[in-house]
């Protein structure tokens, strides 16, 4: 955790912020007095849509081994059309 000023945080804020995403937890200060707080905001999940199911039943795989590896299969995945 660090602590800054209000005007370092205002001549240093896109750093701070960069700070932040990568996890530490930034005080400010007003007159050496905590007052605020900068800190990452989790990411928000994505939902599974009937979109998605569709395409895992039409991509899975019944009763038979593929013949390509495990990563050569992940990147074909990758790069068709996904939906979402």
């Amino acid at each position: 955790m660090s602590s800054h000023s209000i005007a370092e945080t205002k001549d240093r804020l896109s750093e701070l912020i960069g700070r932040a995403e990568k996890g530490e937890e930034v005080v400010i200060t007003r007159h050496g007095h905590p007052v605020a707080r900068i800190s990452a905001i989790e990411p928000k999940p994505r939902r599974i849509t009937k979109e998605d199911v569709e395409w895992l039943r039409k991509h899975r795989v019944r009763g038979k081994i593929p013949k390509e590896d495990a990563g050569t299969f992940v990147s074909r995945m990758r790069d068709e059309e996904w939906p979402g």
